[in-house]
């Protein structure tokens, strides 16, 4: 990746990556769920109240097939792990994303 984008370019790729991050994490907390991470590069770790909402969230999100995005653990609480990790995604795949996952949350939350 550095012979191809150079240092600036790499440079470039990461806080991109670390921007759409934050601004994930900021529209799905602005829709209640509960982002556990302090977004630092690319990885937004968020839950809805309970285990059982998280993992029907996460089950309801990999159906719709908008994103994908995979079950993790943080700090003993079962959580949905997010990436922002290809080169070409952009703001309005995040939006359409925190769409998605908030409509996935709201799925879990009226089935739980």
């Amino acid at each position: 990746m550095l012979a191809a984008l150079g240092r600036n370019g790499v440079s470039s790729l990461v806080a991109g990556h670390a921007a759409l991050a934050r601004r994930f994490a900021s529209g799905l907390a602005a829709g209640g769920l509960d982002v556990l991470n302090e977004v630092r590069l690319n990885q937004v770790v968020v839950a809805c109240d309970g285990a059982r909402a998280t993992e029907a969230m996460i089950a309801a999100l990999q159906r719709e097939g908008t994103c994908w995005c995979g079950p993790t653990t943080w700090r003993g609480r079962r959580a949905m792990r997010i990436s922002i990790s290809n080169w070409a995604t952009t703001r309005a795949d995040v939006d359409r994303s925190i769409t998605a996952v908030l409509a996935a949350a709201h799925q879990a939350s009226t089935h739980h």
